[in-house]
């Protein structure tokens, strides 16, 4: 939970960017010594098997939109974080292979100097998924993502939001239309562009879409320069500290002071200023909302 006593989000391209980072710098030319699988669901693939990756060594991480590649000789392990995963390094990891069904743990890779990670899932609900293929485009997820949101052109950026029917937080967290950006982030960038959430993305006015622009541009990269170079078990942290207004309901506007309103749906909520967002005007608390004009 974070201080708001909100559930942890789902890790967003940033964090994911710092963690492959953080992956190229400890894992990188190192050998995978063993895969234990504590929690078989985890694994969405069934060919090559773990097995194929004993012996083999890394030789890349990256990240595609958000979800994490770590390159194992021409095997891509991919992972999707999902709501409530997590990567946790250790400079030494037990010899012991995790007991399935106990604990968080679904799956922890070792390297041939004994360091590793944990790939670990809290709650009960499990969404954490691991994919063993020859191609990341084999990733379903993969394959459907939009353009990335750091690498998108302003023209092409203006194109996409402008061919969307929806209310412009929806567009921005759509991974088809976008990749990278999520319910924190996207709180973040609209706050930066002054622009409510439910505006609606095909009537936005080209300075809307400039600002927008420049506001994902500014907000991401800041967030990603904030994460390069943290370790895995500090990022989390790092990224709420840096949070203008997403989990933040309650407390004053960093731009303005005015209190940070909230509209939660059934599995989420989305934090706004009103003076700096909605002309001061308050957003109705339901899933249907539209601006009070």
């Amino acid at each position: 939970m974070d201080s708001s006593g909100q559930t942890e989000g789902v890790p967003e391209l940033p964090e994911v960017e710092a963690l492959a980072a953080y992956l190229r710098e400890r894992a990188v030319d190192h050998a995978i010594a063993r895969i234990d699988v504590a929690a078989i669901g985890v694994l969405k693939t069934y060919d090559p098997t773990p097995l194929a990756l004993h012996g083999a060594l890394v030789t890349g991480a990256t990240r595609h939109g958000k979800f994490l590649d770590l390159d194992v000789d021409g095997i891509h392990l991919v992972t999707h974080l999902a709501r409530a995963g997590w990567l946790h390094y250790r400079d030494s990891l037990p010899a012991a292979p995790p007991k399935p069904g106990r604990g968080p743990i679904a799956l922890r890779v070792h390297l041939d100097d004994e360091s590793g990670f944990d790939l670990t899932e809290a709650g009960t609900k499990k969404s954490l998924a691991v994919y063993l293929v020859r191609d990341p485009s084999e990733v379903p997820g993969i394959a459907r993502l939009g353009p990335d949101a750091l690498s998108i052109s302003d023209a092409e950026f203006a194109e996409r939001i402008r061919g969307q029917r929806g209310q412009i937080k929806g567009v921005l967290t759509d991974q088809t239309v976008l990749a990278g950006v999520g319910n924190a982030y996207s709180d973040e960038i609209l706050h930066v562009a002054k622009l409510s959430p439910f505006a609606l993305a095909y009537r936005l006015s080209d300075e809307d879409v400039t600002r927008l622009y420049g506001a994902l541009r500014s907000v991401l990269t800041d967030a990603v320069e904030r994460s390069i170079g943290q370790g895995a078990a500090t990022l989390k942290a790092e990224k709420r500290s840096g949070l203008r207004v997403h989990a933040r309901t309650g407390l004053p506007c960093p731009v303005c002071g005015d209190l940070v309103r909230e509209v939660s749906f059934a599995d989420r909520s989305l934090q706004y200023c009103p003076t700096c967002q909605t002309g001061g005007k308050p957003l109705a608390d339901r899933r249907m909302s539209k601006l009070i004009r």
